[in-house]
């Protein structure tokens, strides 16, 4: 790597540095523009740059954008910007755009039209419409997940282990290994409607004001308050990125109890949920397979303590 490719990797590291804290610290997204169009120019400006200096091959830009990634994914690290866990739940998505704009990149170091000044104006105008389409994209409608489970037991005895349930042993389930928050136990103040759950997690407490109370068929609850949905790892620092708070936030629940016979009943457990963090339909996948491990954690357990 001789000193044009340097050069070519620090611009774009300086460039994507401003972009990222703008757009998370001022602007409040974490969207397009941080997923998609930052590891975009990622991947586009090392082979642009060089190739408009030096002749340069394509597996050779393929190497400067993953090498701008790399240093870019440690400068977050360094200084206490992200976590570990974060970024490589993120990576299928970083990796996908800085191979694109790394293939773009060497295309256009080769274009008479796609000169300095073009390639300027085209990049700021892309910057103006992945953040306008942040801005304006915001989630609207709560997202369900639901999760059944099968328990051999009295309809009222699952009733019970619903409404309040004792410490659950530690998981072994892996996601809870990297820092995600999980359920420990579940109290009560009060009975009926208007009754205060708290669904403890290893962050914080949920608080759950009962909305319905159905003995012992269906309890539904609003969320009023949450904890944070995981400690990030970072091997230099604790760190508490701005996406630990409010981007995934939880809206209200409920446990549905279906009676089959009198030894065994159906247990559904509902959450009702928005993820601020897009292209939405990925960071989705991710938010409804830690849902889902969370509710087989609780059911499981409710299943355990009523067989």
């Amino acid at each position: 790597m001789n000193k044009t490719h340097l050069i070519s990797i620090l611009i774009t590291l300086v460039l994507i540095q401003i972009l990222g804290f703008v757009s998370i610290n001022y602007l409040g997204d974490y969207g397009w523009s941080v997923f998609l169009f930052i590891p975009f120019i990622i991947g586009f400006l090392p082979p642009y740059i060089s190739g408009k200096k030096i002749t340069i091959t394509k597996s050779m830009a393929y190497r400067l954008s993953f090498a701008a990634l790399g240093l870019a994914c440690l400068a977050l690290l360094v200084f206490a910007i992200e976590g570990i866990i974060c970024l490589l739940m993120a990576s299928p998505l970083l990796a996908l755009a800085v191979w694109l704009g790394s293939y773009i990149g060497y295309k256009s170091s080769g274009s008479n039209f796609m000169n300095p000044k073009n390639t300027t104006i085209i990049l700021v105008l892309l910057s103006f419409g992945f953040t306008s389409f942040d801005y304006f994209n915001k989630p609207k409608d709560l997202i369900p997940v639901r999760t059944k489970i099968i328990v051999n037991a009295p309809i009222e005895a699952v009733w019970n282990n619903v409404v309040t349930f004792d410490k659950i042993s530690e998981p072994t389930d892996w996601i809870f290994k990297t820092g995600i928050a999980y359920p420990t136990d579940a109290t009560i103040v009060g009975k009926g409607v208007g009754a205060v759950r708290y669904c403890n997690f290893t962050t914080g407490s949920f608080i759950e004001p009962i909305t319905t109370w159905d003995e012992p068929n269906l309890l539904q609850f609003d969320v009023k308050e949450q904890p944070t949905p995981m400690n990030e790892l970072n091997p230099f620092w604790d760190v508490h990125p701005p996406h630990l708070d409010g981007y995934f936030k939880s809206y209200k629940g409920q446990f549905k109890l279906t009676k089959i016979s009198e030894s065994k009943t159906e247990l559904e457990g509902t959450t009702w949920y928005k993820v601020d963090i897009y292209p939405e339909i990925y960071w989705k996948g991710w938010s409804d397979f830690i849902v889902h491990r969370i509710h087989e954690r609780v059911l499981n357990h409710i299943k355990h303590e009523s067989e």
